[in-house]
This record gives structure tokens, C-alpha cells and sequence, in this order.
């Protein structure tokens, strides 16, 4: 429904942003990642989220799409609602949630304030498992681990299964990983691959 907002940030709080558009302050809730980059007084956007629930409507705003993006993956895990999706990408760059998950790293994901165990668990079994049903259905998957990309192996590898987790399918990400240098560290491969997608 809402895609975006963008103007004048005029109030933030520890986990909001009040960003004026037409007139009209809109209240997001968004995470300490994406406040670091905001300075009120300047002109914003922020990609939306739109929760809707029968005693509230509660809106949530990100400074990339890619934020955005892994934020629906999270809350798309049973038990995990906005408030704690939140709670991990305030602690964890989208990079980091990916490859916590793609390495089955729960101690990671329970760094963020008010994440358990057991939440930490589900959110890396539940978004693994829909990995591997994605990666199965990918048309272009057998010829992608068959290309260049799997030939790289190695970082350039676990950098295609990260950002499976962010909901890239090998053969969207392949061609632009086959440009980069596979012995640079995997969270920058997938930060590179991400910007040059433009959802940075």
C-alpha cells in the first residue's frame, strides 16, 4: 500500500522517525541502523512497511530496500513479530542476518535485545528450509552450479546461499557475483552484489 515516504525529518526517538510529507508527520518505527543514517532537518526516504492489526495501525520505515526486504523475512517466521524483527536489524546489518542464517549462526541473531534461543532457532530453521525450497524451484539453478559461480566456490558459494536467505534466487544473483573477486570476504561480496542490484 505505501511504498515510500520521503521529506523532511523533523523528530526522531530511539526507535522512531517522524518524516513530514505534504504536511502530514509520518510516524515509523524503524531500527537503530537506520537512524544512524538519518539527521533531522534533512530530506529522507524511507521504504514502508504497512502492519495492520484489528486495534492498530503501525507503520515501519527503512533506510534501504534491502532493510525493508529482510524485515519481511523475518516477521514471515511463526512467533516472530515486527518487534522483534526490529530488535535483530537493529542489531545485525541485513548482511549479517543472511549469513547468521546461511551458517546456522544462532548465537549471532541472539545478540539482538529480546531474541532467545529458541526464537533465534526457528527464524534460522524456517528461513533455511524456505532457502532450499527456492533453490529447488529455481529454473536457472542446476546451470548457475554448474557456471561460474559455483567454479569460484568458496566465499563467492556461501554468498549465494546469504542472499537465498534475502529472497535472491541464484540466477538473479550469479552475473553480477561473477564479477567480483572471490577472495574478498563474503559480507562484502554480498554488500557489493546488493549495491550494483541497486538495493542500497
Amino acid at each position: 500500500m505505501l511504498y515510500s515516504v520521503r521529506g523532511k525529518l523533523i523528530h526522531t526517538t530511539t526507535s522512531t522517525a517522524v518524516v513530514e510529507c505534504g504536511g502530514v508527520g509520518f510516524d515509523c518505527q524503524t531500527t537503530l541502523n537506520t537512524l544512524r543514517t538519518l539527521r533531522v532537518g534533512s530530506e529522507v526516504t524511507l521504504f514502508t512497511y504497512l502492519n495492520v492489526r484489528e486495534d492498530a495501525m503501525e507503520l515501519f520505515g527503512f533506510a534501504t530496500k534491502t532493510e525493508l526486504d529482510t524485515f519481511k523475512t523475518l516477521i514471515s517466521v511463526s512467533g516472530v513479530g515486527p518487534k522483534a524483527g526490529l530488535s535483530v536489524l537493529s542489531e545485525l546489518s541485513p548482511e549479517q542476518v543472511a549469513m547468521a542464517i546461511a551458517t546456522d549462526d544462532i548465537k549471532t541473531i541472539t545478540r539482538a535485545q529480546g531474541i532467545g534461543k529458541k526464537i533465534a532457532q526457528r527464524i534460522v530453521l524456517e528461513l533455511k528450509d524456505k532457502l532450499a525450497k527456492a533453490a529447488s524451484t529455481d529454473n536457472g539453478f542446476a546451470t548457475i552450479s554448474a557456471g561460474a559461480v559455483n567454479a569460484a566456490g568458496g566465499n563467492i558459494s556461501k554468498a549465494v546461499e546469504a542472499l537465498g536467505v534475502l529472497g535472491y534466487s541464484p540466477s538473479d544473483v550469479a552475473p553480477v557475483l561473477a564479477t567480483l573477486d572471490n577472495s574478498l570476504p563474503v559480507e562484502q561480496l554480498i554488500a557489493l552484489t546488493l549495491k550494483q542490484m541497486g538495493r542500497q
